[in-house]
């Protein structure tokens, strides 16, 4: 069965031993390095194709074929990815109005629903679990209470209500919630729930969790109504308690049958709780879990007392105090702790606080100075930064600090272990953190860096667009020539994945960047330097005109063709003249700007490169002059003089060797497009010779279409 637990009751955090990652923490990345399941893929077809699947009704709203039918199991993962995927809205979700969908299990956190569709596609299901997390203010706390309420059934057999971070209006409370009788969770962190719901909801006959974390609650008194069933307590960060550490420690004395207790705190808050707490001997004999993060005065001794008076304990919360970091913590068996001395306890504190910004914010920093000189691959760690950026879009300490996480976790080889749908996700996620921050340079720089790893940006799909349009913009900056670098480099790769509807839309960076990249050349030309930035600054130029007339354009008219005739004259370089030859190439291509490369210091240096030794250069030598010459137009006042080229393409291509033949770099195409005029060209066998003599070198050197 799917279904998803309040976070009170989900499997703990994995622990990483030092050297290596245990086999539960594989657990939580064994889904990512597997195929996706057929349930699965076969949801987000539906899913993707919902409008053709079904009919609308007279508002304008979805209705599934009356003779389709989905168990619970198949309903609850169905609606769970629908949220996920950001495609529940009013209008999709009166496809669980019917009688075609059998719900158990809410989980919509996130999602924009208004009152009324919450009503009509989910009150009618016999329902045990909900989840609103942070839904969207439209939807408000008491608007979901009244709904679930219009249902008797509910009433008496929903076992889990999670209201975090859901809105609730002025002079509104939630004592409603005392009619759920079947609850036995309740989560109300981060809402204006106040001493009178407390009151109402402590009344609950089978309540046995209760999250009152950041409430309103200033005291907690109205707990001793359910001291007796009362089995998991989280009050983490409550900000206007109004008792003293005794007052509030009275009350928890009483509570007898609880196993977890938090009183966990944000660091400015200061609050001497935990310490008192640990000096207590009698208090709480059956605990197996206390969180006391962010508590003061708490120490290594006080913690090990505590634990020690209470063999049961598994598990201990210490990030933000000075604990744990003692040999007792890593000795004590089947105990876990959440803390920042090492890889295992900031492991457990990304997973137990994945919804705490707070504390998200100081186990990735933990986490980075760790892995600083990290020479093993941890996808888990990095599913874990995955999900604290995920869980706290809008943070920008989160983001900055998860993004050098990343970074570490996947610089160099590392990233080369990592599972490719995992990496596929952080990169999405940077590129969503550059697309809320904006302004922030070292969360850009962050992105891009991660972008340098070839493993990335070959082989992990994501959306190359807004990677060409940041690594464009970076073209463009010279703030840092290294970062610069890197962008022309990731440029120049990047530009072969788009297809030219998509350059297209790049126009504004196109312009600019072009005009930088022959900025950067004739610097370089000046300096007499042919060194890497060169050499990415000449490739990118070529791949950023492949097929692409626009950048042709915006080459010729910033002066691009004197300019890298000027590199022609200046190297001699074999892989400088190729880079230089396959521009050239790509401009010929286009028609209406041929015509500017017929000029006699062009063909002059064009003709000498033909004969040149190396293969590659005269290739792509040949391709300029089999373009040039295949247009007549171009020739009407000197055909003698195109004869005379037409007859030294021939003569080169009869001195190469077969096609199958290997070129120091391989030569590729985005399309054969370019091959098109040539190859019907039936008056000019020269021409159509060369065309052919490309098409069957790039089919047998690279087979795979979408490489050519």
């Amino acid at each position: 069965m799917v279904h998803f637990l309040h976070p009170l009751l989900w499997p703990r955090a994995l622990v990483l031993p030092d050297a290596q990652q245990d086999a539960q923490g594989h657990c939580l990345v064994q889904e990512e390095a597997s195929p996706y399941s057929l349930v699965n893929i076969c949801l987000d077809v539906l899913i993707a194709e919902l409008d053709k699947w079904c009919s609308k009704r007279p508002d304008g709203t979805l209705c599934l074929p009356e003779h389709w039918y989905f168990p619970h199991e198949i309903a609850d993962k169905f609606l769970e990815r629908m949220a996920w995927q950001g495609k529940l809205t009013d209008r999709t979700a009166s496809i669980f109005q019917g009688k075609q969908m059998s719900l158990k299990l809410i989980n919509i956190p996130r999602v924009k629903l208004s009152a009324a569709a919450f009503t009509k596609a989910f009150c009618h299901h016999k329902l045990i679990e909900v989840n609103a997390t942070s839904v969207d203010s439209e939807l408000l706390a008491p608007d979901i209470i009244h709904a679930l309420q219009s249902s008797a059934w509910i009433q008496k057999n929903l076992q889990c209500l999670v209201l975090d971070s859901v809105s609730i209006p002025p002079n509104s409370g939630l004592v409603a919630l005392s009619h759920f009788t079947g609850l036995h969770t309740l989560s109300v962190a981060n809402v204006s729930f106040c001493n009178e719901d407390l009151v109402s909801v402590s009344q609950l006959p089978n309540l046995g969790s209760l999250d009152i974390s950041n409430t309103l609650v200033t005291n907690i008194s109205a707990l001793l109504s359910c001291k007796n069933r009362l089995r998991s307590l989280t009050m983490h960060y409550l900000k206007c308690l109004a008792m003293n550490s005794p007052q509030v420690l009275a009350v928890i004395r009483q509570l007898k049958c609880l196993l977890h207790l938090d009183i966990s705190d944000h660091q400015q808050l200061r609050s001497d709780l935990a310490f008192y707490l640990l000096q207590q001997k009698d208090i709480l004999p059956n605990l197996t879990s206390l969180d006391i993060s962010g508590g003061t005065d708490v120490t290594d001794q006080a913690v090990e007392s505590f634990l020690q008076h209470r063999p049961a304990m598994r598990f201990v919360g210490l990030l933000y105090t000075d604990a744990g970091y003692s040999d007792f913590f890593t000795a004590k068996q089947g105990l876990k702790v959440a803390g920042g001395a090492n890889m295992s306890q900031i492991s457990e504190a990304l997973s137990r606080y994945r919804n705490r910004s707070c504390f998200v914010k100081e186990a990735l920093f933990r986490l980075f100075t760790e892995t600083l000189s990290l020479r093993a691959v941890l996808p888990v760690m990095l599913k874990l930064v995955a999900i604290g950026m995920r869980n706290h879009p809008l943070d920008l300490p989160v983001q900055f600090t998860a993004s050098a996480c990343a970074l570490n976790l996947t610089r160099q080889e590392l990233a080369r272990g990592m599972p490719v749908r995992l990496l596929a996700e952080i990169t999405d996620l940077l590129f969503k953190a550059t697309k809320n921050f904006p302004y922030y340079q070292q969360l850009q720089k962050n992105c891009l860096l991660s972008l340098t790893s070839s493993r990335i940006l070959m082989d992990v799909p994501f959306d190359r667009f807004d990677a060409a349009k940041l690594a464009l913009r970076w073209v463009c900056r010279r703030e840092s020539p290294k970062l610069r670098t890197m962008a022309v480099s990731i440029t120049s790769i990047l530009a072969l994945k788009l297809s030219p509807e998509e350059m297209g839309q790049l126009q504004e960076e196109l312009i600019m960047a072009i005009k930088e990249l022959l900025t950067i050349i004739r610097q370089k030309l000046a300096e007499n330097l042919d060194d890497v930035t060169f050499l990415f600054t000449l490739k990118a130029l070529w791949n950023l005109t492949d097929e692409c007339p626009l950048a042709c354009k915006y080459f010729m008219e910033n002066e691009g063709l004197a300019t890298v005739i000027r590199v022609l004259e200046t190297f001699s370089i074999s892989v400088i003249q190729s880079k230089v030859l396959g521009l050239l190439n790509n401009v010929a291509e286009v028609r209406e700007l041929s015509s500017k490369l017929v000029t006699e210091d062009v063909i002059e240096r064009i003709i000498s490169l033909l004969h040149s030794s190396n293969l590659e250069v005269s290739f792509l030598a040949a391709g300029v002059l089999a373009h040039l010459t295949c247009d007549r137009q171009h020739w009407l006042s000197r055909d003698l003089q195109r004869t005379d080229l037409l007859r030294y393409l021939h003569l080169a291509i009869q001195n190469w060797p077969s096609s199958r033949c290997d070129m120091s770099v391989l030569v590729t195409y985005r399309s054969f497009k370019a091959f098109s005029p040539l190859l019907v060209n039936f008056s000019q066998p020269e021409v159509q010779r060369w065309a052919l003599w490309a098409i069957h070198h790039v089919c047998s050197k690279n087979p795979r279409p979408k490489d050519v």
